[in-house]
């Protein structure tokens, strides 16, 4: 992280700011923030909570590569592996879990409705492609490797593997950061025009919003892996997506991460009750309409925002890890158990229920801006 950063996060030892990035998801943390809870919880001490999204362009790579002390970052697993296999100090001390609109697009004659009617059929797989920080150069190609994990997923689920189709390489990229805003964020490009024309037989794509572009495109879902029956068959980048902090943050400023998590927590838990008001604020955080939260992410997504380091989460993501690393997107494999420090969590969890520390009282319809969570890796 580049010497300016660090300065303006710590002076003379006392945490000046605390910063954070997520993606365009519904995230305990987006509302927290949005709510204003987090600007309360840290205003008596005077550290002003920040994020990437409307951060100058120059800190826009620190969601990627995972170098700022005082970041809490709440992104797709694909990077924060890929970070820690290539030897950053980061730990993992949280996990989500939100259905994120996965399906297998195809064209509307195609007769291909079920996992098992993939056999014998053409997937479009991305090209590979840089990944817009070079330094992560196995974590390369987040549409391809998405790809990869949705058709093995769904393969997997009809008794089915790579041996029973054909992979065809199609264009397919992400954006590059460094020519962008930091608000667009790398753009994913799914190559429905050779679905179209009939060069491939399935496309893979993630996101409610591609479905519009999809649709516009003259195709339909042939396979949705929201619905299929288990969840580690739809293992992906955002499923689990990990909340990962530099050591240093843990070390040096336990008390404020704690309480970091204790607003995150506690706006979790307020959004089971506020369905309206979390459906308007991922609204704004997604740019999307009520309507396209509710078919991205369900009717209940607002009751499973709580982070956690459940077994069967942390199992999930052993399962994306394995396959990212055998699939060559991992620099090197490392131990996922001594990657992990459940403490913080578990400390914010326990204040919480004691009634020790409490959440600044919502003012509804005062949200914080408008802005959006484009980071969408």
């Amino acid at each position: 992280m580049a010497a300016t950063s660090q300065a303006s996060a710590v002076r003379d030892g006392a945490l000046s700011e605390i910063w954070f990035t997520r993606c365009p998801v519904p995230t305990a943390t987006g509302l927290a923030y949005k709510l204003g809870w987090l600007d309360a919880e840290f205003a008596r001490d005077g550290i002003q909570v920040k994020t990437l999204q409307d951060a100058p362009q120059a800190l826009a790579r620190h969601h990627y590569d995972h170098r700022m002390p005082t970041l809490v970052r709440e992104g797709g697993n694909l990077l924060a592996l890929a970070a820690r296999a290539q030897g950053e100090d980061t730990r993992l001390v949280g996990l989500t879990w939100i259905e994120d609109s996965q399906v297998i697009l195809v064209r509307r004659d195609s007769g291909i409705a079920t996992a098992a009617d993939l056999a014998g059929k053409r997937l479009g797989l991305p090209t590979f492609t840089e990944h817009p920080i070079p330094e992560h150069v196995r974590g390369m190609s987040i549409t391809r490797a998405m790809s990869l994990m949705g058709y093995k997923g769904a393969l997997a689920s009809a008794g089915l593997t790579f041996d029973d189709v054909e992979l065809v390489e199609v264009n397919g990229t992400i954006g590059n950061v460094q020519g962008a805003r930091l608000g667009d964020g790398p753009i994913q490009m799914w190559a429905y025009d050779a679905l179209a024309k009939g060069k491939i037989d399935a496309l893979y794509v993630k996101g409610a919003s591609s479905l519009d572009d999809a649709y516009a495109a003259g195709l339909t879902v042939g396979i949705n892996l929201d619905k299929l029956p288990h969840p580690h068959f739809r293992v992906n980048n955002g499923t689990p997506r990990p909340i990962t902090v530099h050591r240093r943050f843990i070390d040096e400023h336990f008390d404020y991460l704690v309480r970091f998590f204790v607003q995150t927590l506690a706006a979790a838990d307020w959004a089971r009750e506020n369905a309206d008001d979390v459906r308007r604020i991922v609204a704004q955080e997604t740019r999307g309409t009520d309507g396209a939260v509710i078919d991205g992410y369900g009717e209940a997504f607002h009751h499973s925002l709580q982070p956690e380091l459940s077994s069967e989460r942390i199992e999930l993501l052993a399962q994306q890890k394995k396959a990212l690393w055998l699939h060559g997107f991992l620099e090197r494999d490392f131990d996922l158990a001594e990657w992990i420090d459940p403490r913080p969590l578990e400390e914010a969890r326990r204040r919480l229920d004691a009634g020790l520390t409490l959440p600044a009282k919502a003012n509804k319809g005062d949200f914080i801006g408008a802005g959006t969570a484009d980071l969408s890796t």
